[in-house]
């Protein structure tokens, strides 16, 4: 992605607007410095079509075959017909949304899906972790896999006692080939910890939490990579700010935690190390609600610069997942309103 002054040459791109009465096309020239970069947006599926009345928590992740996302859909939020739900996207556009998970425990008994997280390791199929119970307090942690990017799944397995997988936001694998998992619980107030995996997640361990819940009650961290090794973390707040920790030494030790220059409306973010060393955040830039929802780049960690906003309308535009394809372009989905998942491409 280019910033504003690197932009030589003028892109017009088609953008998809929601309005009232359907949908409408507008033409958005990049060259007059609005949205450099911005190359298409659209819904993954038709919303005179949903697969379910709501929709939330993307997660997007580029398998051997191509561009993978899903999210938890079902009457609403907590409701026990919840399930996991995953698209792919082929030569046409995106495929017909497919249920792939529930949390049907028993005949009589049936508990929500929450917080997809697909993760494509270096080797091996690729993942989906998620997780199944009653609320985030009492939920537990599920994976499974695929062999043929995202077309069949697995059996679902449930991850040992105490270990959630990645809460929201994707893992990084590291150099020895551990996954290293960004976590989160909300039993005993708001803590952040990590999960380290061996590379075909048959061992775990704990890391944390790093913070008490008390002084900044933190969830659902994305992590950095910088080039001098360094891992940092983003986590969502109620403090009204994004809170960051630094690890030296591959996740095994976390700073304690402080406060970052930007807001955080108690909403759930996501970011990506690009290619070029900069880092990417998509975040909602408000202290008080899920809109607007910007994207905004940084060399270092410390200052960050906005340079593009997705949605500017009031409503809920939330929790985003980002990542960067093989070919240089960035992926975003994320909550459009509860009714649709949105693919932005940059």
């Amino acid at each position: 992605m280019k910033t504003a002054g690197r932009m030589k040459k003028v892109l017009v791109v088609s953008v998809l607007v929601l309005a009232q009465t359907g949908f409408e096309i507008r033409d958005v020239s990049a060259g007059d410095g609005k949205q450099p970069g911005y190359v298409s947006g659209e819904f993954i599926f038709p919303l005179d079509n949903k697969p379910t009345p709501q929709c939330h928590a993307s997660t997007v992740v580029e398998a051997d075959s191509g561009i993978v996302a899903a999210w938890f859909g079902g009457t609403r939020e907590k409701n026990p017909d919840v399930g996991i739900w995953v698209s792919r996207l082929e030569g046409e556009g995106w495929s017909t949304p497919v249920e792939v998970a529930d949390g049907v425990q028993s005949d009589t008994m049936r508990y929500p899906c929450w917080n997809p997280v697909l993760f494509q390791p270096i080797k091996g199929p690729l993942m989906i972790f998620y997780k199944v119970g009653p609320d985030p307090v009492r939920w537990w942690g599920m994976l499974m896999t695929s062999k043929d990017g995202g077309k069949s799944w697995s059996k679902p397995e449930r991850l040992p006692d105490n270990i959630l997988g990645p809460i929201k936001n994707k893992p990084v694998q590291l150099s020895s080939g551990e996954i290293l998992c960004p976590s989160s619980t909300e039993n005993a107030g708001w803590r952040v910890h990590f999960e380290i995996a061996s590379a075909s997640a048959d061992t775990w361990e704990t890391v944390g939490p790093i913070n008490d819940g008390n002084e900044f009650a933190a969830i659902q961290p994305t992590v950095f990579r910088h080039a001098d090794g360094a891992l940092q973390a983003l986590c969502r707040t109620q403090q009204g700010v994004i809170a960051e920790s630094w690890s030296h030494d591959n996740g095994k030790t976390w700073s304690a935690m402080e406060p970052t220059g930007l807001p955080n409306p108690n909403s759930g973010i996501d970011g990506v190390t690009l290619k070029d060393g900069r880092l990417l955040l998509v975040y909602n830039n408000s202290i008080q609600s899920r809109y607007p929802l910007n994207v905004a780049v940084s060399r270092d960690g410390k200052r960050w610069s906005e340079v593009m906003t997705l949605e500017d309308q009031p409503g809920e535009y939330s929790y985003p997942a980002v990542i960067q394809s093989s070919d240089g372009m960035v992926h975003i989905t994320y909550t459009y309103n509860r009714v649709a998942i949105k693919y932005v491409l940059l």
